[in-house]
């Protein structure tokens, strides 16, 4: 039986608590969350965890594992605890909002050799997963253009905008990811621009809620992302691949599976309200494939360094659109 500590008692990690409850090989030993809420208290007495501070995680060295659902505030140091005390780490994006802190904790946590798995729930759901390895395995031939669709369902409160890090740090930094896990290489070049459209408390937190940005490969492909904070019908998650036998396709996931037929026409169900729902797949497969990490030292779908690669093109693209200009991009780049 492996043991955890959850770091995080809000919505992100009662998803992670209920996977780790669920899981055969786990036992959710610890939570550490210092503001008290009923969430909190209700979540420790349905996993069975204690409520402790990270002191006590970290003085126990009989804890193989830590799950980081926390603020993202609190991601950089609570990584360097576990770089310090060999606890291997699962970690949701990002690392941190300061770039250089980002670069800093890639560099310890590799260092140290501990086991560390970022949160990028996309490349664990089956559908993505599906176009990827028909893409790697050369079945739908040369990819050649990749169009990504992210808008959620409607805005998040200003509070919200004011401590995310900004729509591409906090929503796009998923379809960076997703770009590069597809591509199979790094981008090279990076265009991004992006207005506040929709949401005016959006506009005065000093963020965007609608982007449109164009990355280039280095061998010449092209990903364009289409972002936004507001879908009128719910969450907008869609994704087409180019290929030159293929084009490969992952559309939204319906609340119903069953098309209703009268009069009036046909009626489909709405799409899933939510990341949460629309990836709760995804997010068990991600605690799997951390007990898989811990066992057998499995190489995750997404490692600390997908973490750094990710967040170079999110502040590569803030770059790109506060200049209004391409950002070429290197291994070396940075803000």
């Amino acid at each position: 039986m492996i043991e955890l500590a959850l770091f995080g008692a809000g919505r992100i990690g009662q998803v992670h608590a209920a996977n780790a409850a669920a899981h055969p090989s786990i036992r959710l030993k610890y939570i550490v969350d210092p503001i008290e809420s009923a969430d909190r208290d209700r979540l420790a007495a349905a996993t069975g965890a204690a409520i402790v501070d990270a002191e006590t995680v970290f003085s126990d060295s009989s804890l193989p594992g830590v799950v980081i659902a926390s603020s993202t505030d609190t991601h950089s140091d609570i990584l360097l605890r576990c770089a310090q005390t060999g606890k291997a780490v699962f970690c949701e994006k990002p690392i941190s909002l300061d770039f250089a802190t980002v670069r800093h904790v890639v560099e310890r946590v590799e260092t140290s050799g501990i086991p560390c798995l970022l949160g990028f729930q996309r490349r664990y759901d089956t559908n993505f997963r599906f176009v990827r390895d028909r893409i790697a395995s050369g079945d739908a031939g040369k990819l050649e253009h990749v169009v990504m669709h992210t808008r959620d369902p409607s805005p998040p409160p200003r509070a919200y905008v004011e401590r995310s890090g900004g729509m591409f740090r906090d929503q796009a930094i998923h379809d960076f990811d997703m770009a590069r896990y597809l591509l199979g290489e790094e981008i090279a070049t990076v265009y991004a621009v992006g207005n506040s459209l929709i949401d005016p408390d959006i506009a005065a937190a000093g963020d965007i809620d609608t982007a449109m940005i164009t990355l280039t490969s280095r061998s010449g492909k092209f990903v364009q992302m289409v972002n936004c904070r507001r879908a009128p019908f719910g969450y907008d998650q869609r994704l087409e691949a180019l290929c030159s036998r293929e084009v490969l396709y992952v559309e939204n996931r319906p609340q119903r599976g069953v098309t209703i037929a009268d009069a009036g026409g046909f009626h489909s169900s709405p799409p899933m309200n939510y990341f949460i729902e629309r990836f709760a797949d995804a997010y068990r497969a991600e605690m799997f494939a951390f007990v898989d990490l811990i066992e057998t030292a499995r190489a995750p779908l997404a490692g600390i360094r997908d973490g750094l690669e990710a967040q170079r093109l999110a502040e590569a693209a803030i770059a790109s659109m506060t200049r209004r200009m391409p950002i070429d991009v290197d291994a070396n780049w940075q803000p």
